[in-house]
């Protein structure tokens, strides 16, 4: 009976050994590096931005502009004047505020900007990924730049390079950063 209870476990022990998921991981950061198309995407942006924030630096030198005008004559302007020039000047201050919101806030010009041109080339890098794991059956690939914390990763389950290969930039003499 006991030889016969053993047995039962061993071959259930290389069942579940045999039917284990494998897992997998992926510096996704590193990967999009490597690609040109990334880097291309990412320096449009960054013009955009640059371009965007030189606007609104210039709008808010104008209110400055108008800031000082003001201190300057105020000697001069009666209180209804002085009150429509103040006006004026938080009307300003109120567009320019828009403005920045309307580039820079949630869901502005800039996110929407950096969605088009960076999503496509994140895709590709995916899709990559998707084909390693098949290819590898890999039940589950995490993303190691991405928030997941590993405090030990077994660099055998590092696909990374496998995800280069497969988008052509594959290098056989580069090795993934540890």
């Amino acid at each position: 009976m006991k030889k016969l209870l053993i047995i039962f476990f061993c071959l259930f022990g290389v069942s579940v050994v045999s039917n284990a998921q494998k897992f997998g991981y992926v510096d996704t950061e590193y990967v999009l590096s490597k690609m040109p198309e990334y880097a291309k995407a990412q320096e449009e942006v960054n013009t955009l931005s640059a371009t965007w924030q030189s606007e609104i630096q210039q709008m808010y030198k104008e209110i400055e502009g108008m800031y000082d005008a003001l201190q300057a004559e105020e000697v001069l302007l009666t209180a209804e004047m002085k009150k429509e020039r103040q006006e004026g000047i938080k009307e300003k201050e109120q567009e320019v505020k828009e403005y920045h919101k309307k580039v820079f806030g949630f869901e502005g010009l800039f996110f929407l900007k950096k969605k088009e041109l960076i999503k496509p080339v994140q895709d590709l890098v995916f899709e990559a990924v998707e084909k390693v794991s098949k290819k590898n059956k890999i039940q589950i690939m995490f993303d190691k730049s991405g928030d997941l914390v590993m405090i030990y990763t077994n660099p055998v389950h590092d696909y990374t390079d496998y995800v280069l290969e497969e988008l052509g930039l594959g290098d056989k003499n580069d090795t993934v950063q540890q």
